[in-house]
C-alpha cells in the first residue's frame, strides 16, 4: 500500500507542475494585454511597459512560471525595485494591482466560504443520495422506489439556478426563515455554528439536490446489479441475513465507484460553485473568479483561481485513488 501511495504521489506532483505550466502558456496566448488593461485613460507606451514589468510579464512564460513556483515556497516581492516594493509571503499567488492586495490574502477571504459551502453540500448529497438509493433498491417496485424515481427526475431536470431561485422565493422569503440581507454573510461554523447553519443551509441544500438525485440513481442501479452476483447468492445460501449481506458485501462493492465520482464532484465544487454563490450573494472563489474575468481582467487572480481549481481536481484524484485502493485491494497491483 505504501509503495502504491508513493507512486501516486509522485505522479500527482508531476501532473501539478505540468498543469500549472500549461495554464501559464494558455493565458499567454490570449490576445489581451493585461499591462494595458490596468493602465488609466492617459496610457503611454512607457507606462504600459512599466505595468508589464511590475506584473512580471516582461520575461518569458517559462520564467514567469518558475518565479510563480518559487513564490509558492519562498514568497515574492512585487514592484519597481524601490522602497515601494510589496512583499507577499509564501504561498504567494501573485499581487493584484487592481485591488492593491496579495492574491493569497484575497483568496484566503473567499476560500473558507466556498469550502464550507462545498463540505455542507457534500455531506448532504452523500447522505441523501446513498440512503435513498439503498432504500429504493431494497424496496424495488414499491412506493419508496417510485418516490425516489420522482425525486431523481425532479433533481436532475431542474438547473441549479432554478432550484436556488425557487428556494429563495418560496422557502426563505415566503416563510421569513432568514433575513435576505444576511444570506451572504459569512459565519465561522466553529465559533458560530448556528449562524453558519442559518445562512448556509439553503445554499448547501440547493447544491445538494441535483447531486443527491444523481447519487440516488447511481447507488440504486449499482446495488441492484451487484445483488445478482454469484457471491451474493452464495451468501444468501449460507443463511446470512439481508442486512449483513448488504453491509458486508453489497455496499462495499456498490460504493466503490461512487468514491470516484464523489471525489471529482467535490473537487469541482471547491473550484467555485459559481451559480449558487451568485444567487445567495456568497463571496467565494466562484464569484471572485467571475468578477476578475468580467469586470477587471485581473490576471493574477484569474491565474491563481484557475490553478487552485485545477490543483483541487488533481489532489482529489490522488485521494480517490488511495481510497479506491483501500476499498478494493486489487487496484494496488495496477
Amino acid at each position: 500500500m505504501l509503495k502504491y501511495i508513493s507512486r501516486r504521489l509522485l505522479y500527482t506532483v508531476i501532473l501539478l507542475l505540468l498543469v500549472s505550466l500549461s495554464i501559464f502558456y494558455i493565458f499567454d496566448l490570449i490576445p489581451v494585454d493585461p499591462a494595458r488593461l490596468v493602465c488609466s485613460k492617459s496610457c503611454t507606451t512607457a507606462l504600459v511597459e512599466a505595468n508589464r514589468h511590475r506584473l512580471g510579464l516582461d520575461v518569458s512564460v517559462l520564467e514567469q512560471w518558475w518565479r510563480f513556483i518559487q513564490g509558492l515556497f519562498q514568497g515574492r516581492t512585487y514592484g519597481e525595485g524601490g522602497i515601494k516594493d510589496i512583499y507577499c509571503g509564501a504561498p504567494s499567488f501573485g499581487y493584484s494591482f487592481n485591488r492593491h492586495a496579495c492574491v493569497s490574502t484575497i483568496m484566503a477571504e473567499a476560500f473558507p466560504i466556498t469550502l464550507s459551502l462545498t463540505i455542507g453540500a457534500f455531506i448532504m448529497w452523500l447522505s441523501i443520495g446513498i440512503s435513498l438509493g439503498i432504500l429504493a433498491a431494497r424496496k424495488k417496485g414499491k412506493f419508496a422506489d417510485r418516490a425516489s424515481t420522482a425525486f431523481v427526475l425532479i433533481g436532475t431536470s431542474l438547473p441549479t439556478f432554478i432550484t436556488g431561485i425557487m428556494v429563495v422565493l418560496f422557502i426563505v422569503l415566503k416563510f421569513h426563515l432568514v433575513n435576505p440581507l444576511e444570506l451572504g454573510d459569512w459565519q465561522n461554523p466553529f465559533t458560530n455554528p448556528l449562524g453558519w447553519l442559518r445562512t448556509f443551509f439553503f445554499p448547501c441544500a440547493t447544491l445538494a439536490i441535483a447531486y443527491a438525485a444523481t447519487y440516488t440513481r447511481f447507488t440504486r442501479s449499482n446495488i441492484l446489479e451487484i445483488s445478482t452476483e454469484d457471491y451474493i447468492r452464495t451468501a444468501r445460501a449460507k443463511g446470512l441475513s439481508e442486512k449483513v449481506i448488504l453491509r458486508k458485501h453489497t455496499l462495499r462493492a456498490a460504493l466503490a465507484p461512487i468514491v470516484t465520482i464523489a471525489g471529482l464532484d467535490f473537487a469541482g465544487l471547491l473550484g467555485g460553485a459559481i451559480i449558487t454563490e451568485g444567487i445567495f450573494g456568497l463571496s467565494g472563489l466562484g464569484k471572485l473568479s467571475i468578477k476578475a474575468v468580467t469586470q477587471t481582467y485581473d490576471l493574477p487572480i484569474i491565474v491563481a483561481t484557475t490553478l487552485v481549481g485545477s490543483a483541487f481536481v488533481v489532489i482529489m484524484n490522488l485521494i480517490v485513488d488511495v481510497a479506491y485502493a483501500y476499498i478494493d485491494p486489487r487496484v494496488r497491483t495496477t
